[in-house]
């Protein structure tokens, strides 16, 4: 279906309640580790280096890193607000900026290995909370959530495309 053609009345509802509910869902994750020294998207930032590529050694950064303008898009935010959270990285040693090989005036943004330590402390933590609320749940809540995730999977890799 392209955007010329009427929707069908159902799937726009259907696209309405599933929008809502991963927008609540961000709120609410964020949450999980709203006393960690990082800020969302600061951590959202430092995921998107992680995987990215792997960070090795004391300083090391990931091979290939990742430009500004695409960790603005991703975050949905300009590149100066982009550029300010990354500042705050760098200043932390969580992240390094470095210039594009490929283009001269682009700049990639590298994790570092403290880097990767901060993203792996704060899964940790946000993954405890959450199983503790999936242990909440009645086993077929949380047999339907897990057939669930290959859709959502597929619907990220749609949007990712």
């Amino acid at each position: 279906m392209n955007a010329s053609e009427p929707a069908d009345p159902g799937l726009l509802v259907l696209a309405q309640d599933f929008r809502e509910a991963l927008r609540h869902s961000i709120y609410l994750v964020r949450r999980l580790d709203a006393d960690g020294e990082l800020s969302a998207a600061q951590l959202s930032t430092l995921k998107m280096l992680m995987d990215s590529g792997p960070a090795t050694g004391a300083g090391a950064s990931s091979a290939a890193g990742v430009r500004v303008g695409e960790i603005a898009r991703n975050l949905g935010v300009k590149v100066p607000s982009a550029t300010e959270q990354i500042i705050k990285l760098e200043r932390a040693g969580l992240a390094r900026r470095e210039p594009d090989p490929e283009d001269s005036r682009a700049v990639r943004v590298r994790l570092t290995q403290a880097g990767r330590t901060a993203v792996e402390s704060a899964n940790e933590r946000r993954n405890a909370v959450m199983a503790g609320i999936l242990a909440s749940l009645p086993d077929a809540d949380r047999a339907a959530l897990a057939a669930a995730l290959p859709v959502i999977g597929r619907i990220n890799a749609t949007l990712q495309a």
